[in-house]
């Protein structure tokens, strides 16, 4: 269906992913098998979702797959919220990951409407 390599949608989900993986790094080692598997695991699912869906025969599943990415995303955010109440996030890297997932969504979003028929 789609070469998932040029979507937009795709690249900046693994760029988002990419982002977490760098950040997560520097939280505390007693998350190890917390917080930093879960976020780095549901950030993952984003761009694999896509691609998957991509690789389907047809727009119906394609776009099931869009919403498991989507799920995905708003998990990762419910994470991000959580590691920086906790103190593992500055304000700074929260705002620019926020920031990032809120595209990625409006992005997943916007290939979901334009793939509908």
């Amino acid at each position: 269906m789609n070469n998932f390599k040029e979507l937009k949608v795709w690249q900046k989900a693994v760029e988002l992913t990419t982002e977490i993986y760098k950040t997560t790094k520097s939280f505390p080692a007693s998350e190890q098998y917390g917080i930093i598997s879960q976020i780095t695991r549901s950030s993952v699912s984003v761009p694999s979702n896509i691609a998957e869906g991509s690789g389907r025969n047809t727009k119906k599943d394609f776009n099931h797959f869009l919403s498991i990415a989507l799920g995905s995303s708003f998990e990762t955010e419910t994470l991000l919220i959580i590691s920086r109440n906790l103190g593992y996030l500055s304000n700074g890297d929260f705002e620019k990951l926020s920031s990032n997932i809120s595209e990625t969504q409006k992005m997943i979003r916007g290939l979901q409407k334009s793939n509908i028929s």
